[in-house]
């Protein structure tokens, strides 16, 4: 599966503001002790085991603060490293590399803890179910954490509103039902997926009879999701969403459902563990 980099112009503004929001007037501690002129290198270090993703936008954060520094990448983003391996290295002045080394850790720490979290999750699928993200991601990052969920493995669901439509409980309790948003949206909308999200079995039932494409069996018990996938048999893809954890995808990979997305993997991604160790060049 490709990951498909993020372009440099989708970030490029981000990282500027994320670092005026971190520097101020002004870098106090690191111009009152480290001397002008002074080169470092600094050290991408692995202190637990985890996927890396971010590493463009790491560069791109010391690159603005000192755009002749040098930035070397030891390992690349969807690369699975252990405690004590040498991500990568910064080399440059030493003053930019200090005012840049936070904001360049959040950003490479919180898009490697998504896609080791998602890393997880596949494994844990072991190929019987794909492991798709949601929507529920930080505004203004949504671009940059699906690209992290690639880079564990996973597959991104829709980016944004207008990918396809997936009709939940609102949606249904405005249309009329069931029936009546699946028929508006199958005669108003061509050439997109099209998916409602059921919460028991006989919404399974007016979904299928509306000749829905694609089934989100939302909250169901390991139990009702074999008796809807029994029930389906085949006519419909069918998606799994609600109280899904880590140690769930092993179970819920046996139902003979298609997919299974999770929120978590990034609303509540923790960080990954990554230091940066500077010393004089």
């Amino acid at each position: 599966m490709s990951r498909d980099t993020p372009g440099r112009q989708t970030y490029v503004d981000l990282i500027r503001a994320a670092l005026a929001e971190d520097i101020g007037a002004g870098d106090i501690t690191s111009a009152a002790t480290i001397p002008e002129g002074l080169r470092a290198r600094g050290t991408l270090l692995a202190k637990s085991a985890l996927v890396v993703a971010g590493l463009d936008l790491a560069a791109e954060t010391f690159r603005q603060l000192d755009p002749a520094g040098v930035f070397e990448v030891r390992w690349g983003d969807g690369a699975h490293v252990q405690p004590g391996d040498v991500i990568a290295t910064a080399t440059g002045q030493a003053r930019a590399l200090l005012t840049a080394e936070r904001t360049a850790l959040n950003i490479l720490q919180r898009l490697s803890g998504i896609a080791t979290l998602t890393s997880g999750f596949v494994t844990a699928a072991a190929g019987r179910i794909t492991v798709l993200d949601t929507r529920k991601t930080t505004p203004g990052w949504r671009h940059l954490e699906k690209y992290a969920v690639r880079c564990g493995g996973g597959t991104n669901h829709r980016q944004r509103l207008d990918d396809g439509v997936l009709i939940k409980d609102n949606h249904k309790r405005l249309a009329g039902g069931i029936r009546a948003a699946v028929a508006a949206a199958m005669a108003g909308v061509h050439g997109l997926p099209i998916e409602v999200e059921v919460e028991d079995l006989a919404e399974l039932d007016e979904a299928l009879a509306a000749g829905a494409p694609r089934i989100l069996l939302d909250n169901f018990t390991t139990y009702d999701i074999r008796l809807a996938v029994e029930r389906i048999a085949g006519r419909a893809e069918i998606e799994i969403s609600g109280g899904v954890t880590l140690e769930r995808i092993p179970e819920l990979g046996s139902t003979g459902a298609d997919f299974v997305s999770v929120g978590a993997l990034t609303h509540s991604a923790p960080a990954a563990d990554i230091s940066f160790e500077l010393e004089a060049v």
